[in-house]
């Protein structure tokens, strides 16, 4: 299949920068803050990459829109795939957001089709031939990312004993260039009514670098970076600091709009500054 006859029609821009302006104030609206650990940011790890092996020469993929750019995570919640959303389009623009979805869930939420998901019959030898013929012609398409949740199901954070689905491990030996991207996702409440969602990049996968791996060292390195990277992330949320973090997104804070009138006119009364956050961090 090549990218002309792909069944995949690239979104429409006037109809996804309609919808990222509602997710922006639907996001806001549902979590005090979403932001990611500064220490693996991904524009150092691609350069430091770069820089490491000048023998198996790549761009950066955010300079290299050619090069295929996958990205995986674990997967928590109903909320993955709107989170996945925000984060390509807020870090890895100009890269169009792909990301492959039950079918029968599809046909629940029909828009989707129009934002870059599409349809996968699980568990049938058919629907994992047309996973890897639809991705075969989106990384010939020029700025693609694609995003997958390799666990297959919602899975609690601290479980990391579930085996990644072997789709993703077959697409990455059969590619020859472009990066992999293991991402940590968690979503915890600290000081405030509303949750954070705190995420995490693993270590990067240059692919030219890792020419010599089969199918199966695939799998264990792309199940064993995120496991790692899901770990370090929880280490760094039961510090319950904002210090390690970027923040991507600041919701809302506070308890309600009638009860922070009631707080506002207190502090006023009394001639004290009003604090409608209850925490100091991601203010």
């Amino acid at each position: 299949m090549t990218a002309g006859s792909d069944v995949i029609a690239k979104p429409a821009d006037w109809f996804q920068n309609g919808f990222h302006r509602f997710l922006h104030s639907y996001l806001r609206r549902n979590f005090h803050a979403i932001a990611f650990a500064r220490e693996t940011e991904l524009q150092s790890q691609f350069q430091s990459s770069v820089e490491a092996n000048p023998e198996h020469a790549q761009a950066s993929p955010l300079q290299d829109g050619s090069l295929p750019l996958i990205v995986y995570s674990n997967h928590a919640s109903w909320w993955d795939p709107l989170l996945a959303h925000a984060i390509n389009e807020r870090l890895l623009a100009p890269r169009q957001f792909y990301a492959p979805i039950d079918a029968e869930a599809l046909q629940q939420y029909k828009v989707f089709e129009k934002l870059g998901f599409f349809g996968v019959q699980s568990d049938s030898n058919r629907g994992a031939a047309q996973f890897l013929k639809t991705t075969a012609a989106l990384f010939q398409r020029e700025h693609s990312a694609l995003w997958v949740t390799p666990e297959g199901r919602f899975a609690d954070v601290r479980d990391h004993e579930a085996k990644l689905m072997p789709g993703l491990a077959h697409v990455c030996s059969k590619l020859d260039r472009g990066w992999v991207v293991p991402l940590a996702m968690e979503y915890v409440f600290w000081d405030e009514r509303l949750p954070l969602v705190l995420f995490r990049f693993g270590d990067v996968i240059s692919i030219p670098t890792v020419s010599d791996w089969d199918k199966s060292h695939w799998s264990a390195e792309l199940t064993g970076r995120l496991r790692s990277s899901q770990s370090r992330l929880a280490e760094l949320t039961i510090q319950r600091s904002s210090e390690p973090f970027q923040k991507l997104l600041q919701g809302k804070h506070g308890v309600s709009a009638t009860y922070d009138v009631a707080r506002r006119f207190k502090a006023w009364m009394t001639g004290q500054s009003f604090r409608p956050h209850h925490g100091d961090h991601f203010q």
